[in-house]
């Protein structure tokens, strides 16, 4: 027999009560009601002033006291697996949670389809408050299937190191990351002013970091006057048999078929390139290694910019690297998500915030000036040649 509306209406209140916040149709689906029969139930609290309606969710009059209980954590942070850019980030997160005494369970998304979804479950199982999510999103097609499901999340969500599509279902949602156009902006510009005047970009195209990257670095290229010459290429091939369109190239979900690296001397001397920026810092390494193998110093034959800084001031020398805010990312997240547990969505003045925070340079030994701003074309060659020769 159907529980009568009084008591339904009870478990709704109570439901918004310890949550804060209830989607209408996840509500419907766990009281085993039609969507309609509860949107009606809401309705009716609403006006008897109990809760305040949203757009499809239900929500406490009262925030949500963050949780202190030891036994349980009140933020949960999801993370892909060997992933040590998003590790300093966690560190971070880490600091402020603590400094605001609230406990963090950290799950580690291994690199397989829906990794990410069955972690974010089963932290809201474990009764975690909000939830701090940086997902893979190998591919823009990923990020497309992991819309909805995000969106959906009961808990207060904030995306961290990610920005959602424009007019995405993550668009209203929270989310700090680091400017990738400006740290494109910066290496350019060192480079630059260094006289380099032919500049190739080597990225993956496997995090929304390195399409984002790569786009910025296209789009400042085309733009700025002293760039001579530029280039974007992939700096590892495509997976054999790897579908473009899927994170996984196996059966299970797990891509554990290595890439080889670009051939990037053989880029440099297509493009006549004096410089390369090199996105993230263990291809970076590998890259310059690869230079040195064939006879082409770091910094007198090629200047280079690793991008991430993680462990680009280890190379031999020291690459120059544009550092983005790791540790402050994951620290806005956190302080962010902690506004939300004590401030419902939709309670003024409360507004979704999408924070960018700006890398710096950091320049180091893989960098220098090279001898001419613009390298000289044949017949400009020639023409001083002649010259010289009539002076004499």
């Amino acid at each position: 027999m159907r529980e009568g509306a009084a008591v339904r209406r009870e478990r709704v209140l109570e439901a918004v009560r310890t949550r804060g916040e209830v989607r209408v149709t996840q509500l419907a689906a766990e009281l085993g009601v039609s969507v309609v029969t509860l949107r009606r139930d809401v309705e009716e609290l609403a006006r008897r002033g109990q809760l305040r309606r949203g757009h499809g969710v239900a929500r406490s009059l009262s925030p949500v006291p963050v949780q202190h209980d030891a036994s349980a954590p009140a933020v949960g942070l999801i993370v892909p697996e060997n992933h040590s850019y998003l590790f300093e980030a966690v560190r971070g997160a880490r600091d402020a949670l603590e400094a605001a005494g609230v406990r963090m369970s950290l799950h580690i998304a291994p690199h397989r389809a829906e990794a990410e979804r069955a972690m974010a479950r089963q932290a809201v199982q474990q009764g975690v408050r909000g939830l701090l999510v940086s997902p893979r999103w190998q591919t823009a097609a990923s990020a497309v299937r992991d819309e909805e499901w995000l969106a959906e999340l009961p808990v207060p969500t904030v995306l961290m190191e990610r920005r959602p599509a424009p007019g995405s279902p993550l668009h209203a949602h929270d989310s700090v990351r680091s400017d990738h156009w400006y740290g494109a902006h910066l290496a350019l510009d060192h480079l630059v002013s260094l006289g380099h005047r032919r500049i190739v970009l080597a990225a993956r195209d496997d995090s929304p970091t390195a399409r984002t990257l790569r786009a910025a670095f296209a789009q400042i290229a085309s733009e700025r006057a002293e760039v001579a010459e530029w280039a974007v290429v992939l700096s590892a091939g495509v997976r054999d048999g790897a579908d473009n369109d899927l994170d996984d190239g196996t059966a299970d979900g797990t891509d554990r078929r290595p890439a080889a690296l670009v051939d990037l001397p053989a880029v440099l001397r297509e493009h006549g390139a004096t410089a390369a920026v090199l996105h993230a810092d263990v291809d970076a390494l590998m890259l310059v290694q690869q230079l040195r193998e064939q006879g082409l110093r770091v910094p007198e034959d090629c200047s280079v910019v690793a991008y991430d800084d993680v462990v680009a001031a280890l190379g031999s020398p020291p690459l120059t690297a544009v550092a983005p805010p790791k540790e402050e990312i994951g620290r806005a997240a956190a302080e962010l998500l902690l506004r939300r547990l004590r401030h419902p969505r939709g309670e003024a003045p409360e507004a979704v915030r999408r924070i960018e925070l700006l890398p710096q340079l950091k320049v180091r030994g893989s960098t220098a000036r090279v001898a001419s701003a613009v390298p000289r074309t044949a017949p400009e060659a020639a023409s001083e040649a002649e010259a010289e020769g009539a002076a004499g």
